[in-house]
């Protein structure tokens, strides 16, 4: 991709910027920069402004409400939301199912479930990874029997983000058993409110709720919420999975991260930072990693414009860009030193009005890099992208 801006480009730039100052919720803005934990609400009207310029379902065909835009469209569109500070979108609705059913799904699939996903009228869950079937995705256990013209679903799925937000999930269920793991898998679609699911929370280390575990006891659920073919749910499963793994990035957002990094950092430098002094080799650690920032970026425009293409070039990319940002997370940690120790409840306006300024960045910071630990997990672990990796060059 070439990395000059053209006139065009320029103007959808500044387009796209005036729409985040003038157009966007700006106390959603303010509660991202307070460092608060956004409530659904937040998120729904995040997405429902997003929508009213046709700007959040950037990966959905144009027939089904995406833009159109270009590969360098889209680029720019990211980094202007994450310069501005914006939520990113929750990706189970818009970036998973949403495409899979575009392309796969029935036509009352299409009418029942992409206009209300793209007006954010429902939220997703994603009913992928079960206890003892987290890696190993294909051993699943989660069985959907045909009865007449439904499937009997029983099961447990576990680390469902935002299930207890969600009104439908889509599962990975086993209707057959087959010689082959990966086959005798399908995709099916339930509403969060049938009878027999129940919602476990899983709390985080950090007090966060963000994570469950979804329990579907005796779930009965219309054949016709099954997408693409029976027992074909494997080839549909890493369809969505190649489309997560190039959501992972977020150059833009580092990149600011970054800026604060670079000015705590001076802080205590000058004195008014953390009680605990920098270690010797800080900035060299910082430089070592903003190397690390360019080469992922021009990782994710190789793939954007198609110069690298297929499994080999999502695998990579997922590696890259989840230890990339552990690795930042990390750096915030070590500057943190003894402010962040402390917890606070980031859920209130004023969690922060008893820390001095300088020290504010210190919980959010400790949260993010509790939470990013599980990146090289969750979307398919970095063993498996490098298995895959290695089965595609061999």
């Amino acid at each position: 991709m070439h990395l000059t801006e053209t006139a065009e480009d320029k103007a959808f730039r500044a387009e796209v910027r005036r729409f985040f100052v003038k157009d966007y919720p700006q106390d959603i803005l303010r509660k991202v920069r307070n460092g608060q934990i956004l409530t659904r609400d937040d998120h729904r009207r995040s997405q429902v402004a997003l929508q009213s310029r046709g700007w959040f379902a950037v990966t959905w065909p144009k027939e089904y409400g995406g833009p159109g835009w270009t590969p360098r469209q889209r680029y720019i569109f990211d980094e202007e939301l994450e310069i501005a500070n914006a939520p990113g979108v929750i990706p189970m609705g818009v970036i998973y199912i949403g495409p899979l059913i575009c392309e796969y799904g029935t036509a009352w699939q299409k009418e029942t479930w992409l206009p209300a996903t793209l007006n954010s009228e429902i939220f997703w869950a994603q009913g992928y990874s079960e206890p003892e079937s987290g890696s190993d995705l294909a051993s699943l256990r989660t069985k959907g029997e045909r009865d007449g013209d439904d499937y009997v679903i029983t099961g447990r799925k576990t680390w469902t983000s935002q299930a207890h937000w969600a009104d439908w999930i889509f599962c990975l269920v086993r209707t057959s058993q087959e010689a082959r793991k990966q086959d005798g898998i399908s995709v099916i679609c339930l509403p969060m409110d049938s009878p027999g699911v129940s919602v476990e929370p899983i709390v985080g280390i950090d007090g966060s709720h963000y994570l469950n575990s979804v329990v579907l006891d005796q779930v009965r659920v219309p054949r016709r919420n099954l997408i693409g073919e029976e027992g074909k749910g494997w080839g549909l499963a890493k369809f969505i999975l190649g489309n997560e793994r190039l959501s992972y990035a977020h150059i833009s957002r580092k990149r600011e991260d970054l800026k604060i990094l670079k000015a705590r950092a001076r802080d205590v430098l000058n004195g008014r930072g953390s009680n605990a002094p920098l270690p010797e080799d800080f900035a060299a650690k910082i430089a070592s990693y903003e190397i690390e920032l360019d080469h992922l970026e021009i990782s994710v425009f190789r793939v954007l414009t198609g110069s690298i293409e297929g499994p080999l070039a999502t695998s990579r990319l997922k590696i890259e860009a989840t230890e990339n940002a552990q690795k930042l997370t990390e750096l915030f940690v070590e500057l943190s030193g003894y402010d962040g120790l402390p917890a606070y409840d980031r859920r209130q306006d004023d969690w922060s009005d008893d820390i001095r300024e300088e020290a504010r960045f210190a919980q959010p910071s400790v949260a993010s890099y509790l939470f990013t630990r599980a990146q090289t997990i969750y979307g398919g672990t970095t063993e498996v992208q490098k298995d895959i990796i290695a089965k595609a060059v061999c």
